[in-house]
């Protein structure tokens, strides 16, 4: 999802400087310089057995994030060729070849729709059944030459659009009913799992401003409307994922065969007649305004609405609250100072858009532990990359793979990038330029042309109004990553 905020009234975009004509920002790929033409090193092994042993590497020996530390420094180079999950047994028709690309410098030519396409490789090679989304494939799957694609990102837009007159009073009710239960159980048993009690804020939130409808219509959406999506998002992604249950159970159950929709179907069912009874205007719009039909409408609504929205925040808002609950260094009296005396009494988007350290703590949680953990974009042509120091020949129709987490601890462009800090992004607003969680930098603007996040700014000023919202209402919020321990209520 994103959506280009300059383009609706009253929502002021997240700090974006403009990069200094003599900087040109990473996330626009240069001409090749006077760099060394260099062989991409790596290699995918024999056949079979190469990814296979790259996969046990990849889930159970290593883990990603030292899947492609060791291979940097086994290269000493931050592209090379490597085998990304899933693969054999039963994954026969996907190739799991892949040339990493881990910098800041060669990440960004996946963002060059001239040089690259993105179709059906939101996950890699591996593409989950459409059986999934009504045998139809939706955005996220289709390339910027696709029709159907400018349709579909623009009907998206549209939707966030329209949603910004009840965003932040959606929002500020659903985070009040949130601590309100977390407050409750606090007090009841001296820490709180926040866990289900944020899904379920997140789904409601989301399900009256992008589709604009009230779960609480239906008891069984409102019951378990977020469990069904929680179903639903694990089963096409559990290939690609690495989960931590004992091995070799993990392999043998999670990561060998793509499990079959019919599984969830019923679940998908009744959320897709939720959005058709319920979401009426929505779906209507999608087809007058955008010559969509009804399923298709209603099956990008809920993609948009369970993997983007709802799967993205459900990731991210539990590591944004654990970093800041668990902090020992200050950083909450500082926060608490900031929104109590610039954010107002009530919030709306353009009473935050002076927390710079607020915004920059947001952003800083982006960088540190990205959302989307991989980017994947294929050649659409022969072309040179460039990493920081070396230039590389790819092919037509080969497959690029970033490990986000690696490519934002880019130590040629954030200083100490294994440290959290608070304040980065209100320092060196320029490094904005080199933030690139949502499939583009944080700078740029999506549209129907490319394929950064539709509500790439709704999400920073989303996370900067819930942290606003915490601290007027708290002095201290005491926690981790899944549980609140203690509450000091604003005296």
């Amino acid at each position: 999802m994103a959506f280009m905020m300059s383009m609706t009234p009253g929502i002021p975009s997240s700090p974006s400087p403009s990069p200094s004509p003599s900087s040109p920002p990473l996330s626009q790929p240069q001409p090749p310089a006077s760099l060394p033409v260099r062989t991409i090193p790596g290699a995918y092994g024999w056949p079979l057995l190469g990814p296979v042993s790259d996969r046990l590497d990849y889930f159970w020996f290593q883990g990603p994030e030292t899947f492609f530390k060791k291979r940097t420094e086994k290269y000493k180079s931050t592209v090379f060729r490597t085998n990304v999950p899933p693969s054999f047994p039963l994954f026969l028709n996907v190739n799991p070849n892949v040339v990493a690309v881990l910098d800041c410098k060669s990440f960004s030519y996946m963002f060059d729709m001239e040089l690259v396409e993105k179709k059906n490789v939101l996950v890699g090679d591996f593409m989950p059944s459409v059986k999934f989304t009504g045998d139809l494939r939706t955005c996220a799957y289709l390339d910027t030459s696709e029709p159907q694609h400018s349709k579909i990102k623009n009907f998206t837009l549209d939707i966030l659009k329209r949603s910004s007159k009840t965003w932040v009073p959606e929002l500020t009710a659903n985070l009040s009913t949130f601590w309100d239960t977390i407050e409750a159980d606090v007090s009841k048993d001296g820490s709180a799992s926040y866990l289900i009690p944020l899904q379920k804020f997140i789904f409601k939130f989301f399900t009256k401003c992008l589709v604009g409808a009230d779960p609480a219509s239906s008891p069984k959406i409102a019951e378990s409307g977020y469990a069904m999506l929680d179903r639903w998002l694990a089963l096409q992604i559990l290939p690609t994922v690495k989960i931590g249950v004992l091995q070799p159970l993990e392999e043998i159950f999670l990561h060998s065969f793509a499990y079959p929709s019919f599984l969830v179907s019923g679940d998908y069912n009744k959320l897709y007649q939720f959005i058709e009874e319920h979401g009426k205007e929505v779906v209507k719009r999608g087809e007058t305004d955008f010559g969509l039909t009804k399923e298709e409408t209603i099956h990008n609504l809920l993609f948009v609405l369970g993997f983007n929205a709802y799967g993205g925040f459900s990731v991210f808002l539990p590591s944004l609250i654990g970093t800041i609950a668990s902090d020992t260094t200050g950083l909450q009296a500082k926060i608490v100072k900031e929104v109590r005396e610039n954010a107002g009494s009530t919030l709306s988007f353009d009473s935050v858009k002076n927390l710079q350290l607020v915004h920059s703590v947001v952003c800083e949680a982006l960088r540190f532990s990205p959302p989307v953990p991989l980017q994947f974009a294929r050649a659409r042509k022969d072309f040179q990359l460039s990493s920081h120091d070396s230039i590389f020949d790819i092919k037509e129709g080969e497959l690029l793979c970033g490990y986000q987490q690696q490519v934002m601890r880019d130590e040629k462009v954030f200083d100490e990038p294994d440290t959290f800090k608070p304040d980065r992004f209100m320092k060196n607003k320029e490094l904005l330029n080199y933030l690139y969680w949502s499939n583009g930098p944080q700078t740029g603007s999506p549209s129907e042309s490319n394929k950064q996040c539709a509500a790439k700014d709704y999400v920073t000023l989303t996370a900067v109004l819930l942290v606003a919202y915490a601290f007027q209402r708290y002095d201290s919020i005491t926690g981790t990553g899944t549980s609140i321990t203690a509450l000091e209520k604003a005296k």
